[in-house]
């Protein structure tokens, strides 16, 4: 079995080939992220609603209202599928590398279409959309996981669903309770690049030397500015 890449190491590719390279070949990462534990915790909170009508026929309340008629999937391998370092994995035949992503939850309508879901927390006065070019990476990221989840064999809906939850701050008053305003969010998404994707990562991988940093890689120009007066 080749190469394993996770979902987070094709995004450090589409970020910054030379980043990517730095991380795989130099055993040189990026920086560690703060633990996102608050936005953990959420996303274990709706795992347990939608948990509850897993395996039967009923709606969860929350997609009723919205008019939809989904019910959470109950594939045998979803356990599998949503855990960190394992995932939905899949051995890429044109590259030899095994990718895999870890997923939130699977929807499927009355047709035995799945749909991709993933869960977001945030905390911003303004209504949650997928319309800031940052968000690309979230687009991304389930279109990753349509293009894994189709090579194991299942039929995939084009539309994924965000389950995005905004952290109320003018509620009134705290007494050890945050709550959300929570919006679903469908995204129509198309994994075309995934394939060429994977063909540059192969590359970058054979190289001998590191690629050019892309131009607005933070950590690059940092590290450019640093060495320009040491």
């Amino acid at each position: 079995m080749g190469k394993a890449l996770s979902r987070t190491k094709v995004e450090l590719f589409l970020n910054c080939p030379r980043c990517f390279w730095l991380d795989q070949i130099a055993k040189v990462p990026q920086p560690s992220g703060f633990p996102l534990n608050l936005n953990n915790a959420v996303d274990q909170l709706l795992k347990n609603e939608f948990d509850q009508f897993r395996g039967g026929s009923a709606v969860p309340p929350r997609l009723a209202r919205q008019g939809l008629a989904f019910v959470p999937a109950d594939h045998p391998e979803l356990g599998a599928w949503r855990q960190n370092f394992r995932g939905v994995r899949v051995q890429h035949a044109d590259t030899g590398l095994t990718v895999f992503g870890a997923i939130d939850d699977l929807w499927v309508d009355p047709h035995g279409v799945y749909y991709v879901v993933d869960y977001k927390a945030t905390s911003k006065s303004d209504e949650v959309n997928l319309d800031a070019a940052w968000q690309l990476s979230y687009k991304r990221q389930v279109e990753f996981y349509q293009w894994l989840l189709r090579r194991r064999g299942l039929r995939i809906s084009d539309t994924a669903w965000f389950v995005y939850a905004n952290g109320i701050r003018d509620d009134d008053p705290f007494d050890d309770v945050l709550r959300f305003r929570t919006k679903l969010l469908a995204y129509e998404g198309n994994d075309a690049w995934v394939q060429p994707a994977l063909a540059r990562i192969a590359q970058c991988l054979q190289a001998q030397h590191p690629p050019e940093a892309a131009p607005d890689c933070v950590y690059c120009r940092y590290v450019a500015a640093a060495a320009a007066v040491s």
